[in-house]
């Protein structure tokens, strides 16, 4: 009878023909692997961080001269959408079983319009585009005009941002004021070329895009924006 080998000889075609584990393919392919691997998790990571960037902040260009000289035509800025993001704390309260608080408590967890605060917002007119204007009137303040300059509850209002321009509003309805509650009064830096809160009214808090924050463009003015000192506290 003829013998039966104890062992079997396996040789390097049989190996091939079962197929390879992934860590026994050749440098080259692996190479390739590991590089598409890296270029579809940085595509993710890039997807991921413009997406989570737009949520907050939107960029925005300024169209016009109304916001002159502080602001120029066509310069490009980043607007934070969730600078006056706030929620009613009563109604949150209220979820709660056994409770019914009456009226509203507004938190915001970052600041509240401020004076001075550069926003971007849909103007109460009809308009294709968003207006950028300055805050200059919060909600119970009267803001009336005389003598070329701006007066908040009978206060005249120093804005080092407008280079000592007039600032005038011809009897219009506008023209003395108080803010309402849940909005504010804004004007353009350029007072002579700006179609603003005294044409328009106060804004609703709603209708606020959100705050510049940043210019980005052009060159000489990249930087914040900066939020201007009007000298005294209450102003």
């Amino acid at each position: 009878m003829p013998e039966i080998p104890a062992e079997a000889t396996i040789n390097d075609d049989d190996t091939a023909s079962a197929g390879q584990r992934p860590d026994d393919l050749p440098e080259e392919p692996r190479r390739y692997r590991s590089l598409i691997r890296e270029f579809f998790e940085l595509a993710l990571i890039v997807v991921l961080i413009f997406g989570g960037t737009r949520l907050f902040f939107l960029p925005y260009q300024v169209d016009g001269a109304s916001m002159t000289p502080y602001l120029a035509d066509g310069e490009r800025l980043f607007v934070n959408r969730t600078a006056y993001a706030h929620f009613d704390l009563n109604e949150l309260i209220n979820i709660i079983p056994g409770e019914s608080r009456s009226g509203s408590n507004e938190i915001y967890p970052f600041d509240p319009p401020q004076r001075g605060d550069v926003i971007v917002l849909t103007p109460p007119v009809a308009s294709d585009e968003p207006y950028v204007k300055r805050i200059i009137g919060l909600p119970g303040e009267t803001i009336s005009f005389r003598e070329g300059l701006v007066f908040i509850d009978g206060e005249p209002l120093t804005e080092p941002y407008i280079e000592g321009a007039i600032t005038e509003c011809r009897h219009g309805p506008w023209c003395v004021v108080t803010v309402p509650d849940d909005s504010v009064f804004v004007l353009g830096d350029n007072r002579t070329n700006s179609a603003d809160s005294r044409s328009f009214g106060p804004v609703k808090e709603s209708s606020i895009i959100g705050k510049a924050v940043f210019s980005n463009w052009p060159l000489d003015k990249i930087g914040p924006i900066r939020h201007p000192d009007y000298g005294e506290p209450n102003l």
